[in-house]
């Protein structure tokens, strides 16, 4: 693993512990190594944050391109897999931690907004090929795209999942599997 990929698991680690206040210090206690190692990969906390968002987004669109390259898998279940796609490594990531650079890092909260709107293009390909099979009914791929987004940015700006004391990734995948059932042809099932 390269420096800037370890500095970046260690941001990760570091804000799902203690959100915004952790310091350059905590991540280097994480990772035995010295501030000074971290200053030379990132100047401060904005650009690696920038760079822990896209870190995240890109591990997941690598996970969305091997549901979709696993040709062992039907259509139905590459849809359902894709939608709810989390690497390994996130499964205990607080992504409501996220909806905390709002304030204090806009511009950051920003890049979190855009990448949440962007990259549907293999979910896109895979409702569409549903379609085409026939395993999923005609829907309008704009609506589901719209439905699952809205729901995202719900976990993150909103504590209902706080107070409900559930997962990001149990919520997830429940938002998916009312999306699913709502869209499956029964015979798919």
């Amino acid at each position: 693993m390269e420096l800037r990929e370890t500095i970046l698991e260690g941001t990760i680690k570091a804000f799902n512990k203690k959100g915004l206040k952790f310091t350059m210090d905590d991540i280097a206690k994480t990772l035995g190594m010295s501030k000074k190692t971290i200053y030379t990969v990132f100047s401060d906390k904005e650009s690696m944050f920038y760079a822990m968002v896209d870190y995240m987004f890109d591990s997941i669109k690598e996970s969305e391109r091997r549901i979709v390259e696993d040709d062992t898998l039907s259509t139905i279940e590459k849809i359902r897999r894709i939608m709810s796609v989390m690497p390994d490594s996130y499964i205990n990531v607080d992504f409501q931690k996220l909806y905390q650079l709002k304030d204090k890092y806009p511009a950051v909260y920003k890049q979190v907004e855009r990448r949440l709107e962007t990259g549907w293009e293999d979910t896109i390909a895979l409702l569409e090929q549903g379609m085409e099979e026939g395993c999923i009914r005609n829907i309008h791929i704009p609506i589901v795209k719209m439905m699952l987004e809205a729901s995202l940015e719900q976990f993150f700006q909103r504590d209902i999942l706080i107070q409900n004391k559930i997962t990001y990734i149990d919520a997830l995948n429940e938002v998916v599997e009312i999306l699913m059932e709502g869209i499956a042809v029964n015979e798919a099932y």
